[in-house]
């Protein structure tokens, strides 16, 4: 048995027309891409190991500006700021090769084994030598030593 409808106006739910529905979405689509565009070069942001995190001017200097080893300073980044490195490494700088390769070792801790040759066409590591240090570069291949790294950006730790 049917139960009849007693109101006296049937109204059944009427949908957007499809062509509504679909300008509407383009419509947020293209609002959505746009300020997601603009809010990219207002707030340029860049990934770090936790996360992201907003980019911060860090005080640079280039190594042509330095007389002598004396006027080197902690925590300040020498060399080629412009440029993201993938690789970086923490050690002490010693002037040498390993096996002919490379212009300074910079040792690390773990031993011999966890040496890496270094050399530079931006940074004058003589400067660096003896002085615990991060760097940043690009690693080379080599079949005379077990890293070999361009080195283009160095930040003194101690």
């Amino acid at each position: 048995m049917d139960i009849p409808n007693l109101s006296p106006n049937p109204s059944s739910p009427s949908p957007l027309r499809p062509s509504l529905s679909l300008k509407i979405v383009a419509i947020i689509l293209i609002l959505a891409l746009s300020t997601g565009f603009w809010a990219s070069r207002l707030f340029p942001f860049s990934k770090s190991a936790g996360g992201l995190s907003i980019q911060t001017q860090e005080q640079a200097i280039s190594t042509e500006d330095i007389q002598n080893k004396d006027e080197i300073k902690a925590n300040i980044l020498y060399g080629d700021t412009a440029t993201i490195f993938k690789d970086s490494a923490t050690g002490t700088i010693e002037k040498g090769s390993i096996n002919g390769v490379g212009t300074h070792i910079l040792n690390r801790e773990g031993g011999v084994t966890q040496r890496a040759s270094l050399t530079s066409s931006v940074v004058d590591l003589d400067l660096f030598v003896g002085r615990k240090v991060e760097v940043k570069g690009e690693t080379n291949s080599s079949s005379k030593t077990a890293w070999l790294m361009d080195v283009g950006s160095i930040k003194v730790i101690e």
